[in-house]
């Protein structure tokens, strides 16, 4: 009788491990999927050390210009 319970303690515990798994892996993928788009325009990231943090991520001159004009019009404000 020990041993059966010895064996279904074993099995709830390899259940909430696979579990545990699953979940760090789902979280991992949903905190990847958050990664990329534009950088939002907001004090924080317009101020000088922001700027030098998030100006390199623009893959385009275009669009790196665009953010610079952003962030011009809301210190304009």
């Amino acid at each position: 009788m020990r041993e059966v319970q010895a064996i279904d303690d074993f099995l709830k515990r390899k259940d909430l491990m696979s579990s545990k798994y699953i979940f760090v892996i789902a979280l991992g993928a949903t905190l990847i999927g958050c990664g990329g788009g534009a950088p939002e325009v907001n004090s924080t990231n317009c101020s000088g050390a922001g700027m030098q943090a998030v100006l390199p991520t623009f893959d385009k001159e275009a669009e790196r210009q665009a953010f610079i004009d952003k962030c011009q019009s809301l210190a304009g404000k």
